[in-house]
């Protein structure tokens, strides 16, 4: 009798939507941040029922409901809390963490910054409109100063975070940025965050067009884009411009702007290395450090990489050697402790 084998089932971007009404605003980019999610998710070869999409409070935390994988829709800010969790006691899976600017940043910043700097194995997907979308319209943390919202008539006067300067601050060892209106772009980032082994952090540029319409304009307008948008690539020069005329070279450590057609070639440019520490904290402040003279492109692309131990194979490798050393141990044993006595009657 001849044995049969079984094809792998080939799965596509039809496999990962569900039955929900997705019920965002018509026109909201997360649309097409969730279309990338669904594309990008057959290619990464995780069975369906080992990835999970964990979100906290906000619009883009509707995302679970969205995703035919399992997920959990958790609470304001503890999103990482949660994966964290779950990646702890079942390492295997792939875990994704849905947040926005005001849940993973505002309420839930502090336990973004202890994942990071825990290193779990998960994929952190940031969704920044520099808004608050679902509570209609107050600035949040990344919100420019002297935004005028219906909780800052006047302006607001609060400095906002920069999500990628943060999450290096806290040693991620992945961080990237994209944005909802570069498709291809996006995927490329969403493969390279599942690809990294560790926390990966990765922001997208995503518009609110109720409250915060255009906020990202300028990087995504064929008009613009080219002087503004500077995509960084392992190896490669920092060159940009719509005849990629205009590069960036590093005078000592600031960064200027140099005109590729006036005698600067390639070689004398900032060759961008994903594994230069240094060279990424100027990368992540070049936009919006006042010390930094001249108008910059935004930077899109992966601005750092490094390895680094994950916490739950330490975790697991601490615990072997517990059982090695000590045994088993009796739960009961150790409920009782050591002061125990008996009462006569």
């Amino acid at each position: 009798m001849s044995e049969v084998i079984a094809s792998p089932i080939t799965l596509t971007a039809k496999d990962f939507a569900t039955d929900q009404e997705v019920r965002w605003c018509p026109g909201c980019g997360d649309y097409s941040i969730l279309a990338q999610v669904q594309k990008v998710m057959p290619s990464i070869g995780v069975p369906k029922e080992n990835i999970v999409i964990i979100s906290g409070i906000g619009c883009s935390s509707r995302f679970p409901y969205y995703m035919n994988t399992f997920g959990m829709h958790s609470i304001h800010g503890r999103a990482t809390a949660v994966a964290s969790g779950l990646k702890a006691a079942r390492p295997e899976l792939s875990v994704w963490i849905v947040t926005g600017d005001g849940d993973g940043l505002s309420i839930g910043g502090n336990h973004t910054i202890h994942l990071l700097r825990r290193n779990f194995d998960v994929n952190i997907l940031l969704f920044n409109n520099q808004i608050y979308g679902l509570t209609k319209g107050q600035y949040s943390p990344t919100s420019e100063e002297n935004k005028i919202t219906k909780s800052t008539p006047m302006g607001s006067i609060d400095h906002p975070f920069n999500p990628l300067a943060l999450a290096l601050g806290a040693d991620a060892t992945f961080i990237a940025r994209s944005m909802d209106r570069d498709p291809k772009h996006l995927q490329t980032t969403l493969t390279r965050s599942h690809l990294h082994k560790g926390a990966s952090f990765l922001e997208i540029y995503q518009n609110c067009n109720i409250f915060n319409d255009g906020a990202f304009e300028i990087f995504t307008e064929k008009s613009s884009k080219a002087q503004e948008v500077l995509f960084l690539e392992h190896g490669q020069p920092l060159i940009f411009g719509a005849n990629k005329d205009k590069g960036i070279r590093l005078n000592g450590l600031k960064p200027e702007i140099v005109d590729v057609s006036a005698g600067y070639s390639p070689n004398d440019l900032w060759i961008h290395d994903e594994r230069d520490f240094y060279k990424a904290q100027i990368l992540v402040r070049m936009f919006d450090d006042p010390r930094i003279e001249g108008h910059f492109p935004r930077p899109f692309g992966v601005f750092y990489e490094s390895d680094r131990a994950c916490y739950e194979d330490v975790m697991a490798m601490q615990i072997e050697e517990a059982l090695a050393a000590k045994g088993k141990g009796n739960l009961d044993k150790l409920l009782r402790g050591k002061e125990v006595w008996e009462i006569n009657a």
